[in-house]
């Protein structure tokens, strides 16, 4: 027998509650949309909870700079206006197409299993961020002994590091951006990257370069040392070989995450490379009622462009054109939410 779903359908499923879900799932109730988001994380927010907390976003329009753990906090004070049901800590595992309950014959909805239920949802956005996620590793065998003994991949409690002396390795906007917060409250921050040049935002370094910070351009890892907790970080320019021996407590290593599109892939979606889904300018996937919006999207012949703005924009586009395809005549434009009683 086919397990019966968890829960009656509802209008809209958005699966990942980062900025763009949450933003989308509020814009929903705002057309008056049943609501349902799930997210295989604990705790929505997506990456901006998961990975930068305490970063400082400066390109949210309306919030001249507002830490993200904010950000997530207000996005999910909207939200719950609509009072959507948020599933936490649940897979989407499968979508199937299945005949709707008590609708007509020809009438047919989307089904999504989880590890933990099962539901039914008339349309489905995908807002699933970079999808599953896991920290780039160095090929170092003196690395993973210290995993959790001050080898961190992530800085996500800034006070944890507090009158500490920190390695930073990386030379993107995550590793600039964790080394400029940590130097407000760790004792001493040293910075290496592998290269000159930085592949973080013209602001950010350039704060890098007036800050107190030491960086040290075209520099590895060689080795960590420490007796069951890390004390040690021998470093070595790549140029001479040449070694520096650094007394630290705490090493970030930000060398970026891994993004795979995990179960998504095998549910008959069109997709591009590894952690992207090909959507039209509608934001409509090859599957009907099925919308995706933020970074996991693919529009062809435009450029990524993975910022938060760009996903509460398409996310906009997705609800409304999955509120026309829902709602029999419903128009795809919705009028002015100020125009609202």
């Amino acid at each position: 027998m086919t397990p019966e779903p968890s829960t009656p359908v509802v209008d809209v499923t958005f699966i990942g509650a980062g900025p763009s879900g949450l933003f989308g799932a509020f814009y929903a109730g705002l057309r008056e949309l049943s609501v349902r988001i799930i997210d295989v994380l604990p705790l929505a927010g997506g990456q901006l909870t998961a990975l930068y907390p305490d970063k400082t976003i400066y390109d949210v329009p309306g919030h001249p700079a507002i830490l993200a753990k904010d950000l997530v906090a207000n996005l999910l004070q909207q939200t719950k206006k609509y009072n959507p049901t948020l599933l936490l800590g649940e897979r989407a595992a499968t979508l199937t197409r299945v005949p709707l309950p008590g609708g007509a014959a020809d009438e047919s909805c989307w089904r999504i299993e989880t590890d933990k239920g099962i539901y039914l949802t008339r349309a489905v956005i995908l807002t699933a961020g970079i999808g599953a996620f896991e920290p780039m590793r160095l090929a170092n065998d003196s690395i993973p002994p210290f995993e959790g003994k001050g080898v961190a991949y992530i800085a996500s409690d800034f006070e944890s590091f507090k009158g500490k002396r920190v390695l930073v390795v990386g030379g993107g906007d995550s590793a600039v951006d964790w080394a400029l917060a940590l130097e407000k409250v760790a004792r001493h921050v040293t910075l290496i990257h592998r290269r000159e040049g930085f592949r973080a935002h013209d602001s950010s370094v350039n704060a890098l370069q007036a800050s107190k910070v030491d960086v040290r351009l075209f520099h590895e890892i060689r080795r960590l040392e420490g007796q069951g907790r890390l004390e040690r970080a021998v470093i070595f320019d790549n140029r001479t070989q040449a070694e520096t021996t650094l007394e630290i407590e705490e090493a970030v290593l930000a060398l970026g995450f891994k993004a795979d599109l995990g179960p998504i892939r095998e549910w008959g979606i069109e997709t591009a490379g590894r952690r992207y889904v090909k959507v039209n300018n509608r934001m409509e996937t090859n599957l009907p009622g099925v919308y995706a919006a933020g970074d996991i999207t693919a529009q062809e012949g435009v450029d990524a462009l993975n910022l938060i703005v760009v996903g509460f924009g398409q996310v906009t586009v997705a609800v409304n054109y999955a509120y026309a395809r829902i709602k029999p005549g419903g128009k795809v434009f919705p009028g002015h939410s100020s125009e609202r009683k």
